[in-house]
């Protein structure tokens, strides 16, 4: 899952980076309005984690530009006022939720997570194919009923391979989806990730290679 936290805090936002790419994500961050504007403009996310009150361009007009682009990311509201009229107006401009400061992380875990399986055309929690199951919620994957030990990268790797449903997914759709800004496009990080996935999956292979194409779950 590729997620954009906007916020003007900076000793924030490290805990933030820390805690969410601990937890599987692809995360990059914007200190203000004028940065996520630009990130925004370039980039698809699934989530963004918007500070309602920015100094530069306030959250709002970045939440409705957002929402009047026709993006599909979905939003996450953050303030300090925890008030019903605050919550109802941040709504009310396109946001998908709101979560008032301070926040317990589990709970923006869990928030960003069930909006981002609301991102892109709707995928269950649970990925199931053949003997492979994924529980993304539980970050749990099986096959034959035997764990797997993914990394974070491998986990969502496949989690974006089995949510394609059979359909072709390019290296750089990969890297859209499962690493964030810094990677270099031009990295064999994606391959290497591959090659380490198709050997802890085992035995028939999952994943079929189609040259100068990108992967698909093989049905």
């Amino acid at each position: 899952m590729r997620v954009l936290v906007v916020e003007d805090q900076a000793d924030l936002v490290e805990i933030l980076l820390e805690g969410l790419r601990a937890a599987g994500m692809a995360v990059d961050s914007a200190l203000g309005g004028v940065q996520a504007q630009e990130l925004l403009a370039v980039n698809d996310y699934d989530v963004v984690v918007l500070d309602r009150d920015l100094p530069d361009v306030h959250g709002d007009e970045v939440c409705r530009e957002l929402i009047e682009g026709g993006a599909l990311t979905r939003v996450l509201m953050l303030t300090a006022a925890g008030a019903v009229d605050d919550r109802v107006e941040g709504l009310s401009l396109g946001a998908d939720d709101y979560l008032a400061k301070p926040f317990d992380f589990a709970e923006l875990v869990a928030r960003i997570r069930a909006l981002g399986r609301r991102a892109r055309p709707p995928i269950p929690p649970v990925l199931v194919d053949g003997d492979l199951v994924m529980d993304t919620a539980r970050r749990v994957a099986t096959r034959g009923g035997r764990p797997l030990r993914l990394t974070a990268k491998e986990f969502g790797v496949l989690e974006v391979l089995l949510g394609a449903d059979g359909a072709v997914v390019t290296s750089e759709q990969l890297l859209e989806r499962v690493w964030d800004e810094h990677t270099d496009p031009f990295t064999n990080t994606v391959r290497v990730t591959m090659m380490r996935l198709r050997r802890k999956l085992g035995e028939p292979g999952v994943v079929a290679t189609l040259p100068s194409a990108g992967y698909r779950i093989v049905r």
